[in-house]
């Protein structure tokens, strides 16, 4: 049978010269068009009409509404499912059609939904994946994200796990396969796995060693690794294996200071910075229980909207919270002093991870906290000398690498000596 026949005559005459015509054609204009002609020839025009229902989703006229942004998307997925599964195109639209709804979906808070897409995602990458031979299945990466957001980090370790064995069997390009290493030490740190962290941490320091050495990588992130390699080491108990990775750091900066960067780079070292300061800094970190936290071990970019939203939008209240805690802290030292420096790092961590990929104002935003949070510390370090003293090595660290990122390779260095004073690690 015929299927035009089931559609007026009249209406697909009118829809193929909408599409025939010459001149600029709305997105609107396109969905109606292909929602008629796909009645008509579904093989071809399905894919189109998912295709024109994302780009419409896009618009921001007034007339707009963010409802119909999920709900066009929620029929781009319904269009892309109906399409015939012999269809060699299909796997491919459906993967970007359920890829676009659940970042809707969690801009709006709708994350079980969300991560139940995430998951259809996963399905359709790992069948591809399985087809064509290939080592890495798409959509791993965005399911594993999804669960450490809800707090499910041993099913978010064991994906990155997977994820990662995937990429080094691939051959994955070691500039892909470092921010993978990134996220999979942040999960297997939050799945309490501690051998495999460090086990992890330390095929990344490898890893960044290698591509400075050989000159495609910059030496700042092999110093980057190595830095939060030695506060892992800590963390686990690792104190006198932590001190000779600090060691090789020295080294490192004071070949930074002496020439700085044997080449140039296109500044991705800073994100690479933000990541692990991220990292160090979600100890002191404590997010309200109600809520998405994201993943440690990712860079913003890759946090679901809604985590984003919630990490970002209490900076102003955060600030307030620490200016009222300094007044506190003044009239009462040894009660209040030690949870200001804390809350001041916490405040510090996320004005630098907001501000990161905003160059021309990131020094200026940022530089202040850092200085405000060695200042803290040292009245902390006066105050209780013997536990006063680990906190400002790593409020020292934490401005060096700064210092470092904004490429004052001189300052970097004088503060990281400090610390290595305050560890009693200098020579």
């Amino acid at each position: 049978m015929n299927h035009s026949e089931k559609v007026d005559q009249d209406d697909i005459l009118r829809a193929r010269n909408v599409l025939l015509a010459s001149g600029r054609r709305t997105p609107r204009e396109e969905v109606d068009a292909y929602r008629v002609l796909a009645q008509v020839s579904p093989a071809s025009y399905l894919p189109l009409l998912v295709r024109a229902l994302q780009r419409l989703s896009y618009e921001t006229g007034a007339d707009e509404k963010h409802a119909t942004c999920l709900a066009l998307r929620e029929e781009a997925v319904a269009v892309a499912r109906s399409m015939d599964p012999a269809e060699p195109s299909r796997a491919d639209v459906l993967y970007r059609a359920l890829d676009t709804c659940q970042q809707e979906l969690y801009s709006l808070g709708q994350r079980a939904e969300g991560l139940a897409m995430r998951a259809e995602m996963l399905a359709i990458g790992r069948a591809q994946a399985e087809l064509s031979g290939n080592s890495v299945a798409a959509g791993l990466h965005e399911w594993a994200a999804g669960l450490s957001e809800e707090g499910r980090y041993a099913e978010a370790a064991d994906a990155m796990t997977e994820l990662v064995a995937a990429e080094l069997a691939d051959g994955t390009a070691c500039g892909i396969l470092a921010w993978s290493l990134l996220d999979w030490i942040a999960t297997l740190h939050d799945a309490g796995r501690s051998s495999e962290t460090l086990a992890a941490f330390e095929t990344l320091v490898s890893m960044e060693a290698a591509e400075a050495a050989n000159d495609r990588g910059p030496m700042a992130c092999h110093l980057y690794s190595l830095i939060g390699y030695a506060q892992m080491l800590d963390t686990h108990g690792r104190g006198e294996q932590a001190a000779l990775v600090r060691q090789e750091a020295l080294a490192l900066l004071t070949e930074l200071a002496d020439t700085g960067e044997r080449k140039s780079w296109s500044g991705y070292q800073t994100s690479f910075w933000v990541v692990l300061l991220t990292l160090s800094g979600a100890e002191s970190d404590r997010p309200a229980p109600d809520g998405p936290r994201p993943p440690s071990g990712a860079a913003p970019v890759q946090w679901s909207p809604d985590a984003r939203q919630r990490y970002f939008d209490n900076l102003h209240a955060l600030r307030e919270e620490v200016d009222a805690l300094a007044a506190r802290a003044t009239e009462d030292p040894d009660r209040h002093l030690a949870e200001l420096v804390r809350l001041h790092r916490v405040l510090t961590v996320r004005s630098a991870v907001y501000w990161e990929n905003r160059m021309a104002q990131f020094a200026k935003r940022v530089r202040s906290l850092f200085d405000d949070g060695v200042s803290l510390a040292r009245r902390l370090s006066q105050q209780n000398p013997a536990d006063g003293k680990r906190t400002l090595a790593r409020s020292l660290i934490d401005r060096s690498t700064f210092h470092t990122a904004v490429f004052e390779f001189g300052p970097a260095l004088d503060d990281f000596r400090h610390a290595l004073r305050c560890l009693k690690e200098a020579d």
